[in-house]
């Protein structure tokens, strides 16, 4: 009798609720969250939509107002496509900033932990940080390009200086600068992940990228020249560049694929110092 009441005491009991896996894409949806709740994050990137899709026009509506009044070399090497993608110069600053929060931000209120309890193994959180801000620094930065192109096209129309998507490097430049800082946006995530400081990583990020090409300037011509097209900055707006000032750079893919690499390096040492340092 007491068998047959535990039985149906056992059959009654409801059912624990299964616990999610930890997958990959769990993992993609829960940093996506994270960064869309986040107010820096939506500011940050206002701030870098409004740059790079605004300064072009409005460097080439001031261009056109002063028109005759530039040098006549100015106006010889006058190039549209590199003016509407323009924006880039303060976009990155935005993206590269944004960037290093992504991962430093979670270090510095201890949020880290909790990520690293719900993904025990670690890497998936990297991986889903980069995928996510990746993803979204690609497509709003290639609107943001196309915008800024066909604004700067549109206002240099009377002066024919126009150019379309179909004309040499035009494509190229308006892509490849959405694809240029979609790598800057995951190099400062690795910056990020490996210095684990906000203030830290931002002061490397600048250092590597705006100080380091200063100082190879005071440098000898010969030094200077064999080093600079090699920095990361150099190398990643070759694919984001119509007209060189001079002939010391690497090619424009060639230029780009060194930068990736400086972006795989930066999250190949994050990702060691994830496995093997505490949180």
């Amino acid at each position: 009798m007491s068998t047959a009441v535990a039985t149906d005491r056992t059959a009654a009991a409801p059912k624990a609720a299964p616990r999610g896996r930890v997958t990959q894409a769990n993992v993609l949806r829960s940093e996506w969250t994270k960064l869309w709740t986040l107010r820096s994050t939506r500011w940050s990137l206002l701030a870098a939509v409004v740059a790079m899709a605004g300064l072009g026009i409005l460097i080439a509506a001031v261009q056109m107002g002063r028109w005759t009044h530039l040098d006549p070399h100015e106006r010889a090497v006058y190039d549209s496509i590199d003016t509407g993608v323009g924006g880039y110069h303060l976009a990155q600053l935005a993206i590269g900033v944004l960037g290093v929060l992504v991962i430093s931000g979670e270090y510095s209120t201890g949020m880290i932990r909790s990520s690293f309890m719900a993904v025990p193994k670690r890497l998936p959180v990297l991986w889903a940080k980069i995928g996510v801000f990746a993803a979204v620094t690609f497509v709003l930065m290639l609107i943001a390009s196309l915008v800024s192109f066909f604004g700067v096209q549109a206002i240099v129309t009377g002066h024919h200086l126009n150019h379309s998507l179909g004309d040499p490097h035009a494509l190229r430049v308006v892509v490849g600068t959405a694809l240029f800082l979609t790598v800057l946006g995951i190099l400062s995530i690795g910056i990020g992940g490996l210095v684990r400081n906000t203030a830290g990583g931002i002061a490397l990020f600048v250092f590597l990228l705006f100080v380091l090409p200063g100082i190879t300037a005071i440098l000898p011509a010969s030094i200077a020249d064999s080093i600079n097209p090699y920095l990361p900055l150099n190398a990643g707006f070759t694919v984001a560049t119509s007209t060189f000032e001079n002939g010391n750079h690497l090619a424009p893919w060639a230029g780009f694929a060194l930068f990736c690499g400086y972006a795989a390096l930066a999250v190949g040492a994050a990702a060691i110092g994830l496995l093997r340092r505490d949180a």
